[in-house]
């Protein structure tokens, strides 16, 4: 039954952790973290990413500039690049971790410990790699309330809300955190499994010839 349980949480945890993986990259580099509705012109679509503005004409045509300067981007944006990058980062390489101390896989088969050192550890990362995702996501979404509500600003001003990129990353980061814990969670689950070593056996024992005594073998020859 553990066994069967611990084999499935690996394949979930793993199965979650690259989906979260795949959508922290997605979610770092399409623009697509804010959208803004001109009111003068229902024509275009501005949509904003951390690396740069895109808009959308009637016609289709998409047109996409870079940001000027990163030290000129708003706190946030600069923070969250460096963010999602890291988070990029250590979903790769938790993953990998992970990866090496899977069942299915020969690597450091005759090592259980050293199986579960790396999902132990690998789970860890992804884990941060989900917290580093849900950051800087979660900080825009802040950020892009407050600008909403902004009571100082005129009603006239066109204001920024939420992009698919917002929703992509909420996903990514819950997916990474929770696959980063199936995975920590199947680790323990390969200890109960690990076999116990066999008990030393004591070597047989001969009657001796007088007073019924049992002797080991090795001092048989010391009986007259």
């Amino acid at each position: 039954m553990a066994g069967g349980w611990g084999a499935k949480a690996q394949a979930g945890g793993m199965l979650l952790a690259l989906l979260g993986w795949v959508s922290s990259c997605v979610t770092t580099f399409v623009p697509l973290w804010k959208n803004l509705n001109l009111d003068l012109n229902e024509l275009e679509v501005w949509n904003m990413g951390l690396w740069q503005v895109c808009i959308t004409q009637e016609e289709g045509v998409v047109e996409c500039q870079a940001h000027g300067s990163f030290l000129a981007l708003p706190p946030e944006l600069r923070i969250s690049r460096l963010l999602m990058c890291l988070s990029n980062g250590l979903g790769l390489l938790g993953c990998l971790l992970t990866a090496l101390g899977l069942k299915g896989w020969r690597t450091c088969e005759d090592k259980p410990g050293r199986k579960r050192r790396l999902l132990l550890a690998g789970g860890a990362v992804l884990g941060m790699a989900g917290i580093t995702t849900l950051v800087p996501v979660s900080w825009v979404a802040y950020n892009t309330v407050l600008d909403f509500w902004d009571e100082t600003v005129p009603d006239i001003v066109p204001r920024w809300e939420f992009g698919e990129a917002t929703f992509l990353g909420w996903f990514a980061g819950v997916f990474l955190a929770a696959g980063g814990l199936l995975l920590a969670c199947s680790a323990r689950s390969m200890k109960t499994e690990t076999p116990l070593a066999p008990a030393c056996r004591q070597a047989p024992t001969v009657r001796g010839p007088a007073g019924g005594h049992h002797l080991h073998p090795k001092n048989a020859d010391l009986v007259i």
